[in-house]
């Protein structure tokens, strides 16, 4: 049969049967050449992700004490432990317990300092606290949160990994991974330093086994902010642009051949990078800020100090940026605490207060948590020879306090109560799993629902505990 004859003889029904094979294959070419380009242009693992329900906070400010702030100098005021200063302490409280240093049976190590009660709320403060003080009906005072690790480094990674062992994602990884970031110029979690790197080093804000693209971005204090985020000399922006597209469109060929997360991670990291070259040099700018809020901070441009870095944060969270992490070393005070202390207290008071003030006369209070506090607490106990010439405090697990302010938090308020000595919770205990399930919650995560698949099961932040303490909600 000729061409022609077919065509005349073909019903409708006969012709599709026939041609159907071709026409499907045409399809299905064109829905794989679709699907292909969709992995060829993957999206942005960083892009904003909707919360579980309707978050109090869209930013976190965390600012870690690094060495572990003497909670009974400064929030948690025990009369009974002044008026027993110097005695023995009750067998009963040391024996069975383990201690970092402490040997014997040490004596009772009460305050030198006065407290005082502030604000509307009568939050109770060291003397050593007088511009935090000031802001005292914004803050909310824990004075329970207890660990399960009584060294530095296992302690840091518990507080920000809820596990004293390497491996597990920072909580601000977590928070990257929740919920995205809504910069598009900055990383959605950057870290300040002040003074050494803690003793759990960089897993302090680390991925662990999330996706890399979810960890901390550590911003330094001279130089470029971030390494090589310069081009060398005679790059100009164009030729690094023409660069960038040629090496991500082989990025791009490979993902879409092996469909590995880390090529949709490097894709994500050199488009934020080349973005980040305009966008650092001004945010670490300072010098732009009017004189006033120099002076409530009291910073000074060109320095690296703790001051600077609550500016900085401020900055951040005005660009969107979803987590900022700042460490403040030199808390460690086996001896000498009373010496020490004022020191610290200088460095840190002014600048946190100025932090929570001008966030909040910018309208960003509401919406961002502030969280201070060290790995653990300092116990009632003095250290030492037992004399009084140069006392010091060891690490205490038991219970310790930190503050929180904005982001949904009841402002004014204390959450849980030590026994007299300020040694163990007596009421509203506060685990660190809870710690963290409570500032999920507050970005609207339920904990037990924020998972991700590892080792052939899922994982989170809080393991298999975790409480959101609704006292501390507004």
């Amino acid at each position: 049969m000729t061409p022609h004859e077919l065509a005349q003889n073909l019903t409708r029904r006969e012709l599709f049967g026939r041609t159907g094979t071709g026409i499907g294959a045409i399809a299905l070419s064109a829905l794989l050449q679709r699907d292909s380009s969709a992995a060829a242009r993957p999206k942005n693992p960083m892009s904003a992700k909707l919360p579980h329900f309707a978050p109090r906070a869209k930013h976190v400010i965390f600012l870690h004490m690094v060495g572990a702030p003497t909670q009974l100098d400064l929030f948690d005021y025990k009369p009974a432990l002044c008026e027993h200063d110097g005695q023995p302490v009750p067998k009963e409280l040391i024996e069975g317990r383990r201690f970092a240093f402490l040997r014997g049976h040490p004596k009772l190590l009460g305050t030198r300092y006065k407290f005082s009660k502030h604000g509307q709320s009568g939050l109770e403060l060291s003397e050593l606290l007088p511009h935090l003080a000031g802001v005292a009906d914004d803050i909310a005072v824990v004075k329970t949160l207890h660990t399960e690790e009584f060294n530095h480094a296992p302690a840091q990674l518990f507080l920000h990994t809820g596990f004293g062992q390497f491996g597990r994602p920072s909580l601000g990884s977590w928070v990257a991974y929740g919920l995205g970031s809504e910069s598009q110029t900055l990383p959605g979690f950057v870290v300040l330093m002040t003074g050494t790197t803690a003793g759990a080093g960089n897993s302090l804000w680390g991925s662990g086994f999330l996706p890399t693209v979810y960890q901390g971005v550590q911003f330094r204090n001279q130089g470029d902010a971030v390494l090589f985020l310069s081009d060398p000399p005679g790059m100009v922006r164009a030729d690094r642009r023409r660069m960038l597209d040629s090496v991500q469109q082989l990025n791009r060929a490979q993902l879409a051949d092996v469909g590995d997360p880390e090529i949709a991670t490097r894709i994500a990291q050199y488009e934020m990078a080349f973005r980040m070259q305009a966008s650092v040099p001004e945010l670490m700018d300072i010098s732009t800020e009017p004189t006033g809020i120099h002076a409530m901070y009291g910073t000074e441009p060109g320095t690296a100090s703790f001051a600077n870095h609550c500016l900085l944060a401020r900055r951040l969270v005005e660009r969107d940026v979803r987590f900022v992490q700042i460490f403040n070393n030199g808390w460690d005070m086996h001896s000498g605490v009373f010496k020490n202390l004022p020191h610290k207290c200088k460095d840190i008071d002014q600048p946190a207060a100025a932090l929570i003030r001008d966030l909040k006369q910018r309208g960003l209070l509401d919406d961002t948590l502030v969280v201070w506090g060290g790995e653990f607490g300092r116990t009632p106990m003095l250290q030492g020879d037992n004399s009084d010439k140069n006392p010091g405090r060891d690490h205490h697990k038991d219970a310790f306090c930190v503050w929180m302010a904005g982001g949904g938090v009841r402002g004014g308020t204390t959450y849980g109560q030590t026994d007299d000595l300020g040694y163990l919770p007596v009421a509203d205990p506060m685990h660190m799993q809870d710690f963290h399930a409570t500032i999920l919650h507050l970005l609207g995560m339920d904990h037990e629902k924020l998972t991700f698949k590892f080792g052939g099961r899922d994982f989170r932040l809080t393991d298999i505990g975790g409480h959101v303490a609704d006292k501390l909600l507004a």
